[in-house]
């Protein structure tokens, strides 16, 4: 961080879980439409369901440039 001001910090903060509330809410809507497929359909047990997370984050990469596509939406729900 740049700055020394607590305010400062409390923002980036916020922003923080910001993103990171967004990013776990955009891999929640990427797993339901892949669970939708009928590729899955009946292919995962019980045990496989509950290891599913939307926590993952190894796709986001936190000190860089962030790609986003666009030209894409997710259907939302």
């Amino acid at each position: 961080m740049a700055s020394n001001r607590r305010e400062d910090h409390e923002l980036s903060m916020l922003a923080l879980h910001l993103i990171q509330n967004c990013m776990v809410y955009i891999n929640t809507l990427m797993i339901q439409t892949l669970l939708e497929r009928p590729h899955w359909q009946g292919r995962l047990t019980p045990r496989d369901y509950a290891a599913l997370t939307p926590l993952i984050w190894e796709h986001v990469n936190p000190y860089g440039r962030f790609e986003l596509d666009m030209s894409t939406r997710l259907a939302l729900p």
